[in-house]
Order: structure tokens, then C-alpha cells, then sequence
């Protein structure tokens, strides 16, 4: 009996936590269910009455503004060989150009180092900077040691990057997510896209239930956040911050941007810039493009709309330990940092939804509490059923009819829940993993509980929530092929080749011709030929190598290539490979800018090593359209007049050709403009209209004076072809004269 009595009293105490844990539920329900209110309130106003009245942007409108130079910082701590996967795929994904990849790696981690550094052999966008201390330290930390490289690079290179964006190695891009932040950096100070996890086997529930948080997150919480409350937490990933952004910072944190001490630095950031009365916005801008339509999966109650939308994707945790360390750090950050750094605001809306934040710290003991309580009573309810001879007990929601109200509206309000998570989890992935997500709802209750007791332990261990250590989760990349290359210094691989003499080649750098880059300088000097040249750089690029007759490409061919994008890439069309157009290149032509050229020209696109000049010859003789006469006409007439032996005319041409240079290479040579910046200020060149030298001065990247003196020599560099036939004949003229004094 002393049993059943024990018992009665356990449920009695049952009865009472359940009240509690109801009535905090409730609280908690009510608070959600005003946001979905709020959400559907402003969907249906959009599609009633703002949709109706204005046109919806469309995606061509993001190809208006100029493209402005883009910082992408990138933390790697042990991430061999997934800098490589992220490089290949920004080049061959997004349909953009002037940016960059500064990767921050650590001096104790020499693998990811050397990863990075083969990485930038064949991405001349992509920079490896060295964090001054070794890891792992905070992620705060790292990016605060890239910040500083960037600003160098900028000092180095005289380039101003205009927005700064945050990516892990493992993000996978939308094509036009740099075009988005183009469009908004002038305007907008945090800008932040969505994140959607990629799916896993239907069984995964670890990894699923990220894919279900986040789908109503982004999809519902957030815009609404932003539309109350104009402040916009950073996802750590997708966020662009512009320059005033990141100056702020660096003026808030007296040299430093990142809160070092902070788990969740992100999270921290978008609350100092609100406070700063920074502008910010979160982005849902769907890309619909009739071509695209039948590239997305079709999926039973799958929005075409939701699913094309601009967004991050990458792999989260699979495995309940590694989400749960991973949980726990952002509850940190967020709940317990994130209180004693910023505490409460005074503003009733920011307020309200740092509570939001915060509530979590509570409900996720409450919602484990619930699922327990759920088990007990299902436990219960199963053994009354199966044994008929048991003792019965009352129903512990027996009682005031307040209680029961308060359970039916619980209840409702849970069926709230539960669709409400249907509806923003089907529209991105699905009806399958829509229905899933009701069932992946329990397991997430248990991650969540554990990362907060987790959280609670670290933080008494401690002492202090911001003396916590960062922990870094792992994570995975999808599969994609390709080798890496490395590449020698080109006097290096001309020695290594036989081509030069150590000796001569020492003598030649010492002895360089002002206002030459090395190898026109060595060509000009007579060390190497330009077919010597071209087929060690060849070799060494793994590309083909080949003379190029720029008279005798065809029309036709000239056509295919607009000139503003032939004379911007300094690129020549040579023929068709089936539906590949090779075009010919005096230089590297690197992932980014033949990923570029393919979606220009609207075909894929190879590229064969020319001989130096080859090219030039021939972007001046069908696209520049220069004054001064056709050099190869006035070779035909010298020969036909008898002024030149036709003997000659093939070492003439060969001196004319490999010895013509073009204006970047002079003033990058002089120190007068960095090549980098030269490359980003070509980018906005083709839309000014103007002579390269004048828009270069109009743009304030080099001064008259420079200018002025790369003109005058690449004048005098420069062979020009009268003077050559003339030089010529005067030579076989004193041939004679000299034999018969002899």
C-alpha cells in the first residue's frame, strides 16, 4: 500500500510541475504565435495591396550598379582541402567578378597553410593571412587578424573595398549573392541572406532538425524581427557589412572589430551596429529565371518562388555529440554573453525580441520537461491498457476547468506550432521533410536541452560566461574535382627549363628594362624568344602554347566576341571545339575570369598560350581600331617596293610583334598602379567610354605625371614597324659597302 500511496503523491507533485510547465508554455506559445501573426498579417497586406500597386524587383536589376570591389573573409582552422573546394566553386558559381578571398589560417596549423598557398597559385583573388597567435583561437579572433591583413592589402594594392562579407570554408554560394550585396552596400550597413542546411539521409534527424530551425527562422522570424524592429541578428555566414560598418566597429572596439571574449561574434555585431543607428536588412530575394526552372527539383508542395531564393548552403553536424557542443556555444554566446555585454536596451522593441533571444535559456528545460512528462503519462496510460487488473489512478488534469483551458490552448497552440514549421520547412524542401519535421521536433527538443545543460556546466566551470573557450564543430564540403597546381617564379622555371643560364638570368633581373614586366623585359633584351617563353609558361600552367596569326582568324570569329569583352580580358577568338570557343592569351587567364568569360559570351570557353604580342597585334587590329596604319600592310608594301628582301619579312614581323606592350603592363611595372587594382578598375572601364589612361586618372588610381611618362615609354619600347623596315634597309645598304672596303 505504501506504494500506491508514494505513487499518488509522485503524481500529485506531477500535477503540480505540469501547471507550471503549462502555464510557461503558454507565455512562450503566445509570444509565437504573435510573430506568425505579425508574418501572415504582412504577407497578405504584400499580396493584396503593395504587389498589386508596385512591380516586384526583378533579378536583371541587380546587373545595374557598377561592380564594386567585395572583401570575402574566411576563418580556416584544420580545413585542408576544402579552401580549394570554395575557391573552384566561387569562381565557376557566382556571376561576379571584383572580389576577393582573404583566408586566415594559423602558423601551427601547416597543413591548411600549405593548402591555402596551392590555392593561390591558381587564384590570384584568393590571399592567405596568418594569425598572429596560434590556434585554435576565437573565431573573433581570426577574423580580426584578416580585417587587419585586408586593411594592408588596400594600402598595397590602392583598392577600397566598399563590403566585407562573412563565409566559412564550407558555404556553398548562390551565383548572384555578391551582385546582392553590390546592389545594397551603399544603402544598407549589415546586409544578411538566408541559410538553408543541405538535406541528409530522411533518417538523420541531427543533422535535419538544423534544416528545420532554420527554414522558419529565415523564412518567418527574422523578417519579422527586421520589420518591427529594424535590427537584424548576423548568421555568421552571408552577412555583408559595409565599410562604414566595419569602421564603426574598429572605432567601438578601439582597433578591434571582433569581440574576442564573444562565442557568438556575429550575433554581438548586429546588436552594436543597431546601437550605432546602422542601417540593416535581411534578404529574401528570389532569382526566377524561366532557364532555371527545370534545373530545381520538383518536390510535392515545394515553392518554386521559396526554393530559388539567394541564400547560403552548407552541411551542419550529423552526429548528436558534435551538435550539442556546437548548440551549446551559441547558447552561450547569445543567451549568457550576449546578457552581460549588451543587457537590456530600454527600447521596448529591441527589448522584446532580445527576450526572444533569450527565453530560449528557459524553454528548452521546458519543452525537455514537457516531452518527459508526455513519455511518463504515455507510459502510464499503456500499462492501465494492456494489464486490466492495475490500479487506477485519477487523470492528473483532473480539476479546475481553468486548467483545462489552458491545456486545450496549449494544445491549440502546439498544432499552431507544429503547422506553422510544416508550411516554412515544405516551401524550401519539400512536403516530405515538411511532414518530418514534426517528428524531428522531439529529437530537437533533446539536442537543444543538452546544449543548455552543456552551456550551464561550462559556464560554472568558468565562472564567467565570456572565459568560456571557443570549441569549433567540424563540418563537410560536397564533393567536386580538380587538381591543384603550383607555379614557380617565372626566372625560376626559365632556369629550371634550360632556357636561361642562372648566371644570364641574374644579370638580366639586375639589368631589367624600366617600365617592362620580367618577361617582356627578357624578350626585349634578347635573352629568351617569345616562343621559348610562351611554351615554358605553357607547361607550366598546363595549358596549350601556339603561334597566333592574328590576320588570319576569320571574321566571323571576331563576332563572336564583343570587343569591350575581348580588350577588357586581352583575350583573342581562334576557332570553335565543338561547342568550346578557344580563344588565345598572352597570359594566365585565371578560374574567375574564364568562368566570367563564359557567361558573357554564353558558351564554354578554353583558352591556348599565345606568343608575347600575338594577342596585342591583334586586339589592335580588330578591336582597338588605332591610328598609325596596319604594321603587316606596310611590311607588304616595303617587300613589293623592293625596300625589304621577303627573306626579312618573317624576323621583321617576329621583332615588331613580340616587342609591343600594353599600357597596364608599363605602369604596373613603374609601381604606379598595383596589378590587382589595375584588374578591379578594368571591371568599370568598359562603362566609362573612356581611354584607359584618362578613366585611370579620372579615377584617381594613378596621376598625370605617371601617366604621361608609361605613354612616353611605351612609345619608346615599342617598335614601330616604318622604323624597322627603314633600320633594315639602311643595313643591307652598308653590307655592300662594307665588302667592297674589305
Amino acid at each position: 500500500m505504501w506504494l500506491l500511496d508514494a505513487f499518488s503523491t509522485y503524481l500529485y507533485g506531477l500535477s503540480l510541475v505540469v501547471m507550471v510547465i503549462a502555464a510557461m508554455m503558454l507565455v512562450s506559445g503566445l509570444d509565437d504565435l504573435f510573430i506568425d501573426v505579425v508574418y501572415w498579417v504582412r504577407r497578405c497586406w504584400k499580396w493584396l495591396v503593395v504587389y498589386r500597386r508596385h512591380d516586384r524587383m526583378a533579378y536583371y536589376a541587380l546587373y545595374g550598379p557598377a561592380e564594386k570591389p567585395l572583401a570575402i573573409m574566411v576563418p580556416a582552422w584544420h580545413e585542408t582541402g576544402v579552401i580549394g573546394h570554395m575557391a573552384e566553386l566561387a569562381a565557376t558559381t557566382l556571376d561576379y567578378e571584383n572580389y576577393h578571398i582573404f583566408v586566415g589560417t594559423y602558423p601551427n596549423d601547416a597543413d591548411t597553410q600549405r593548402d591555402v598557398d596551392e590555392v593561390c597559385t591558381r587564384f590570384p583573388n584568393v590571399h592567405k593571412v596568418v594569425c598572429a597567435r596560434p590556434g585554435p583561437t576565437s573565431k573573433a579572433d581570426c577574423l580580426n587578424n584578416v580585417l587587419d591583413a585586408i586593411t594592408r592589402f588596400e594600402r598595397q594594392a590602392k583598392i577600397t573595398f566598399a563590403g566585407f562579407i562573412l563565409h566559412d570554408a564550407e558555404d556553398v554560394v548562390s551565383p548572384l549573392e555578391l551582385r546582392l550585396f553590390n546592389y545594397l552596400v551603399e544603402r544598407k550597413d549589415l546586409i544578411q541572406i538566408p541559410v538553408y542546411p543541405f538535406e541528409r539521409q530522411w533518417s538523420n534527424f541531427t543533422s535535419l532538425h538544423y534544416l528545420d530551425e532554420f527554414a522558419e527562422l529565415h523564412g518567418k522570424d527574422v523578417p519579422v524581427r527586421e520589420a518591427l524592429a529594424g535590427q537584424v541578428p548576423s548568421a555568421g555566414v552571408g552577412t555583408c557589412f559595409s565599410r562604414r560598418a566595419v569602421l564603426a566597429l574598429i572605432e567601438d572596439g578601439n582597433g578591434i572589430a571582433f569581440d574576442v571574449q564573444s562565442l557568438t561574434e556575429d550575433y554581438d555585431i548586429g546588436l552594436r551596429l543597431k546601437a550605432r543607428g546602422m542601417q540593416e536588412v535581411f534578404v529574401r530575394f528570389p532569382v526566377m529565371r524561366c532557364a532555371d526552372r527545370g534545373k530545381t527539383r520538383r518536390r510535392l508542395g515545394r515553392s518554386w518562388r521559396e526554393a530559388s531564393t539567394i541564400c547560403v548552403r552548407e552541411y551542419f553536424p550529423d552526429r548528436a555529440s558534435t551538435a550539442i557542443r556546437q548548440k551549446s556555444r551559441w547558447i552561450i554566446g547569445i543567451v549568457y554573453q550576449g546578457y552581460r555585454t549588451h543587457g537590456w536596451t530600454g527600447k521596448p522593441v529591441i527589448d522584446y525580441f532580445l527576450w526572444r533571444d533569450r527565453k530560449g535559456a528557459i524553454n528548452n528545460f521546458v519543452s525537455f520537461a514537457a516531452m518527459l512528462v508526455l513519455l511518463q503519462l504515455t507510459a502510464i496510460w499503456l500499462v492501465q491498457l494492456l494489464w486490466p487488473a492495475a490500479p487506477r489512478f485519477l487523470s492528473i488534469f483532473e480539476g479546475a476547468r481553468w486548467f483545462q483551458w489552458l491545456l486545450t490552448a496549449n494544445l491549440l497552440l502546439m498544432g499552431n506550432r507544429m503547422l506553422q514549421r510544416v508550411i516554412f520547412v515544405s516551401g524550401y524542401y519539400g512536403l516530405k521533410h515538411g511532414l518530418l519535421s514534426i517528428p524531428r521536433l522531439f529529437w530537437g527538443n533533446y539536442i537543444n536541452f543538452m546544449a543548455n545543460w552543456r552551456a550551464i556546466r561550462q559556464i560554472v566551470q568558468y565562472g564567467d560566461p565570456r572565459r568560456v573557450a571557443w570549441d569549433k564543430t567540424t563540418h563537410d564540403f560536397p564533393s567536386l574535382g580538380g587538381a591543384d597546381r603550383g607555379r614557380q617564379a617565372l626566372d625560376e622555371l626559365l632556369v629550371a627549363e634550360g632556357a636561361v643560364s642562372p648566371s644570364r638570368m641574374q644579370e638580366a633581373v639586375r639589368h631589367r628594362t624600366a617600365g617592362l614586366a620580367l618577361g617582356s623585359a627578357l624578350i626585349h633584351e634578347g635573352v629568351v624568344s617569345s616562343a621559348r617563353l610562351a611554351h615554358c609558361l605553357a607547361g607550366q600552367l598546363g595549358v596549350r602554347c601556339e603561334s597566333v596569326d592574328a590576320a588570319a582568324v576569320p571574321a566571323a570569329m571576331i563576332e563572336a566576341v564583343p570587343a569591350g569583352v575581348a580588350l577588357h580580358y586581352a583575350v583573342l577568338p581562334l576557332r570553335y571545339e565543338g561547342e568550346t570557343l578557344v580563344l588565345a592569351s598572352e597570359d594566365y587567364v585565371d578560374p574567375v575570369s574564364l568562368a566570367a568569360l563564359a557567361r558573357r559570351l554564353g558558351r564554354p570557353v578554353s583558352y591556348v598560350l599565345a606568343h608575347k604580342g600575338q594577342v596585342t597585334v591583334g586586339l589592335r587590329r580588330w578591336y582597338a581600331h588605332e591610328h598609325g596604319g596596319d604594321p603587316r600592310r606596310l611590311l607588304e608594301l616595303a617587300i613589293h617596293a623592293g625596300a625589304l628582301p621577303h627573306t626579312r619579312a618573317a624576323e621583321l614581323w617576329e621583332r615588331y610583334v613580340s616587342g609591343q606592350v600594353l599600357l597596364g603592363e608599363v605602369l604596373v611595372a613603374l609601381g604606379g598602379l598595383d596589378e590587382v587594382a589595375l584588374k578591379a578598375l578594368l571591371l568599370n572601364h568598359a562603362r566609362s567610354g573612356q581611354r584607359l589612361g584618362e578613366f585611370l586618372v579620372g579615377q584617381g588610381a594613378v596621376g598625370g605625371d605617371m601617366l604621361e611618362r608609361a605613354l612616353a615609354l611605351q612609345g619608346a619600347l615599342q617598335p614601330c614597324m616604318s622604323t624597322l623596315i627603314e633600320e633594315d634597309a639602311d643595313e643591307g645598304a652598308e653590307l655592300p659597302l662594307a665588302r667592297q672596303a674589305v
